[in-house]
């Protein structure tokens, strides 16, 4: 419990980016709910943007999870002239809406901040009011895949490009206690020998060299390992879901003690130094 006269830390949860490997995100919400890791404020970018906004609307890990179940990769295709993307992204963004029930920022129940990229300026753009289902869908537009999104004047596409694990964001908005969620990436070695491999595995790449240092800022880490998941491959949202649970069970110990939550801290303290 809280000591007397010790003042709480406020929680910012920090999700980054993967596509198919993000749904981990769910597996670690759903030990947070199970342990009542209470959350001040939610940070994402990518499928952590999207992840992150329906947690902060009140909408329940095992929700998300029933709706991995039922989705098809087809569901995004849109194909349109390769202008600036491959996929025009309105079907992207209607399943955005479908998730976050066409909730705003403003509908949230805890704090939520939402990651792009002005793919003109190269500047981070953080968003935390107005259109949800716009900005998550900028979010989560790989450039070349998906058309970007046209917003107040700005040109926008994955917040993944410069902050595939937000902190730096989250520090901007006064993060005090982190924990930054890390589903890394899926870099193969091997023949590349069309556009989609070509486009998948840059990504891999700078996802991986990005994630080397951005999710290190965290106060907690949890790293999943998720093997050979690649970003595409949402037919394996389960295996995902809970691996990002055991991961999040491992950590769980270590974020009750560093807020005070641990009922046996002694126990507790003695458990984390032994690595069980």
């Amino acid at each position: 419990m809280l000591g007397l006269g010790k003042k709480k830390r406020e929680v910012t949860l920090v999700l980054g980016g993967g596509s198919a490997r993000g749904m981990a995100h769910i597996g670690v919400l759903k030990v947070f709910d199970r342990e009542k890791i209470p959350i001040d404020r939610i940070v994402g970018t990518s499928i952590g943007a999207l992840v992150g906004a329906a947690y902060a609307l009140g909408i329940p890990p095992e929700e998300m999870e029933e709706r991995t179940k039922k989705f098809d990769l087809k569901k995004l295709l849109d194909p349109t002239m390769p202008r600036m993307g491959l996929l025009a992204g309105e079907r992207l963004e209607g399943i955005i809406r479908e998730i976050t029930h066409g909730k705003r920022f403003e509908d949230c129940r805890i704090p939520f901040i939402a990651v792009t990229t002005d793919i003109e300026s190269g500047e981070e753009i953080a968003y935390h009011k107005g259109d949800l289902q716009k900005i998550i869908r900028a979010s989560c537009s790989w450039p070349g895949v998906f058309n970007p999104v046209r917003n107040d004047g700005r040109l926008l596409a994955d917040g993944g490009i410069k902050n595939s694990v937000p902190t730096k964001i989250a520090k901007s908005f006064g993060a005090d206690y982190m924990i930054a969620v890390n589903v890394g990436f899926c870099v193969k070695k091997g023949r590349i020998d069309n556009i989609f491999q070509m486009i998948l595995q840059s990504f891999q790449i700078m996802g991986h060299e990005l994630n080397a240092y951005q999710a290190q800022e965290g106060d907690t880490i949890i790293e999943v390992d998720l093997d050979d998941i690649d970003q595409f491959a949402f037919h394996r949202a389960g295996e995902a879901i809970i691996k990002g649970f055991a991961a999040a069970e491992k950590a769980v110990d270590k974020i009750k003690l560093d807020l005070g939550l641990s009922e046996h801290p002694i126990r507790d303290f003695i458990k984390r130094k032994r690595g069980k």
